[in-house]
C-alpha cells in the first residue's frame, strides 16, 4: 500500500516538491555558511520524494541541544516558517476529502520537519 501511495504522491506533486527542495539545497550550499542549511533541505527533499514509510526521529548526532535550537531559529528566518505554512495549507486542503487524508498527513509530517530540521534524522 505504501508503494501505491508513494507513486500517487510522486505523480501528483511530490516530484515537484522534491525538485524545489533539491534546487534550494544546491543554492544554499553555494556559500560555506549555507552548507548546514542545504543539508537540512536535502532531508526535506528525501521525505518529499517518498514520504510514505519514512519516519522522522530525533537524532543523537550532530547538531543537538543548544546548537540545534540556534540553527533551527536561524532556519526559521531563512524560509523554514514559510515552507511550514505552505505544508500546513496543503495538508488542510487535502484533509477536506476522505481520500486526501493520507496525503494531508504527509504534508503535516513535512511541516514538522520544515519547522525543526536540525537534530532530526530520517529512517
Amino acid at each position: 500500500m505504501k508503494l501505491f501511495l508513494n507513486i500517487i504522491w510522486v505523480i501528483f506533486g511530490g516530484f515537484m516538491i522534491a525538485v524545489e527542495y533539491a534546487l534550494s539545497s544546491v543554492l544554499m550550499m553555494l556559500t560555506i555558511i549555507g552548507i548546514p542549511f542545504g543539508v537540512q533541505t536535502l532531508k526535506l527533499a528525501v521525505v518529499a520524494l517518498w514520504p510514505f514509510g519514512t519516519e522522522v526521529s530525533t537524532d543523537n548526532g550532530w547538531p543537538s541541544g543548544c546548537l540545534a535550537w540556534i540553527l533551527n531559529i536561524v532556519w526559521w528566518f531563512l524560509g523554514g516558517f514559510i515552507i511550514a505554512l505552505t505544508h500546513l495549507g496543503w495538508g488542510l486542503l487535502f484533509c477536506i476529502t476522505v481520500v486526501g487524508i493520507p496525503f494531508g498527513m504527509q504534508h503535516f509530517k513535512l511541516m514538522r520537519l520544515a519547522l525543526f530540521p536540525f537534530g532530526k534524522s530520517i529512517e
